[in-house]
């Protein structure tokens, strides 16, 4: 999955640190990071010595994140002023701007991982500029990660959004669906947001029934991941159906769903998933649920 990184080494603990011209700079703009990009070779992320000649406020706007293998990597938010020069390829050759959708496939591995949680904590402090209690500007905590308002003390954490995703079984038939209106057009498993009140195998069996209008039972853990693209902790489940296997489509949610058996699950190339994890588990048997 696109978190598993190892041998490398993510480390998120908080530093207030200034950042070297040999630290990684994720530069950060309208979901979209700023990215080396030879003519031969994959995108990859600059340096502050190679983006320093075209944006030398660079280090003043730098903002800590984590290391990976000991090497800190900083946030740098543009303004909206910076951002036409940083895009001009006369004045920065080589670099360009990538949305998060690339980052399913780059190279490195532990480099796509880096720029996906970057953007993640982009959009968490894009949407906390201002304080939700009294409207003041929020600043830099200085012992954590977070921010804080000067005025009235509220203090916020990075939005982590917790859902769980369940591979329902029945005997040797696995339930695929395509979702509606999305930009990931493979076969999905079914997922959904915990909401208030509810446990992780509560959110199963409402989600299930809301979207295909199946009934489960024997709900198991498989693997929990952090996915970055939705500021969403992924909770895995497999379950196994509970009665009729009428499938009755959430239709606004969902393209279409059906059984596939294991011959027809087709194989995912990238595993960056739980959700491809676990079709995958269950096509070549590779998970015994008993052993969990």
């Amino acid at each position: 999955m696109i978190q598993d990184i190892a041998p490398h080494r993510y480390d998120n603990t908080y530093r207030d640190l200034k950042p070297e011209a040999s630290d990684y700079a994720l530069c950060i703009m309208q979901n979209k990071t700023l990215l080396l990009c030879g003519e031969e070779t994959q995108a990859a992320i600059p340096c502050f010595s190679q983006i320093l000649p075209v944006f030398p406020e660079a280090f003043s706007k730098a903002v800590y994140l984590f290391s990976i293998d000991e090497k800190p990597y900083f946030l740098v938010e543009p303004s909206e002023e910076e951002a036409p020069v940083l895009a001009d390829s006369s004045a920065a050759p080589g670099l360009s701007w990538k949305g998060t959708q690339y980052f399913r496939t780059m190279e490195p591995a532990y480099q796509s991982f880096a720029a996906i949680t970057a953007t993640q904590l982009w959009r968490w402090r894009q949407s906390r500029r201002f304080c939700g209690r009294c409207a003041a500007a929020m600043t830099e905590s200085r012992t954590e990660r977070a921010l804080v308002c000067p005025s009235c003390g509220q203090t916020e954490y990075p939005k982590i959004s917790p859902a769980v995703i369940v591979a329902i079984t029945d005997g040797d038939r696995l339930l695929m669906s395509r979702y509606r209106d999305r930009p990931y057009r493979g076969y999905a498993l079914i997922a959904g947001f915990v909401e208030i009140g509810e446990s992780f195998e509560e959110t199963v069996r409402r989600e299930v029934m809301e979207e295909v209008g199946l009934k489960v039972k024997n709900i198991r853990y498989f693997k929990s991941q952090p996915w970055a693209f939705t500021d969403t902790e992924m909770i895995g489940f497999f379950a196994e159906l509970d009665g009729d296997d009428t499938i009755r489509l959430q239709e606004d949610e969902l393209s279409e769903a059906g059984w596939y058996t294991r011959e027809e699950i087709p194989d995912d190339d990238v595993m960056i998933s739980v959700g491809s994890e676990m079709k995958m588990a269950f096509k070549y048997k590779t998970w015994d649920p008993d052993a969990s």
